[in-house]
């Protein structure tokens, strides 16, 4: 049975370089010793994207999948020009593209995490704060005993 895995996490980090090498080592781990093939991803701005990235590098060594899961199709509207670039890569690239809705709604981007993690087995997530949309998609997936691995807690 193909095993899945879905990601959460911030907007803001720091400094990429600082979360890359774990966030990538942890995705090898989750392919080699878990099984999985499909990865999740609700493609925001922050960690989203690097984990985005990172198995779309991946996809050159191992026969995975990236999938995203958008809560609205307008979702980049107001993004910079380099996030609208680096989300348009993302898109192009990924195996399978889900929106949830035509247009942003309050509530769009929590019932996206909840599909993302209802559909899953494991959940890799950044998480450093004790509220907001990461800390409520963490505690969601640890309620449905989803495996959860912290990168904030590997640095």
């Amino acid at each position: 049975m193909e095993k899945v895995c879905c990601f959460t996490g911030h907007r803001i980090m720091p400094d990429k370089n600082i979360i890359l090498p774990a966030l990538r080592s942890e995705i090898e781990r989750h392919i080699a010793q878990e099984n999985v093939v499909r990865f999740l991803c609700g493609g925001a701005i922050g960690f989203d994207m690097l984990a985005a990235e990172v198995v779309l590098s991946l996809k050159q060594v191992y026969n995975i999948k990236l999938c995203l899961f958008l809560p609205c199709k307008n979702q980049d509207e107001i993004w910079n020009q380099n996030y609208k670039k680096r989300y348009r890569y993302i898109l192009e690239n990924a195996d399978e593209v889900k929106y949830f809705s035509d247009g942003y709604y309050d509530g769009c981007m929590r019932e996206r995490n909840i599909r993302m993690v209802d559909q899953s087995d494991y959940c890799i997530a950044y998480l450093v704060s004790s509220f907001g949309g990461t800390y409520f998609t963490v505690n969601y997936a640890l309620q449905q005993n989803k495996k959860t691995v912290n990168i904030a807690n590997l640095l």
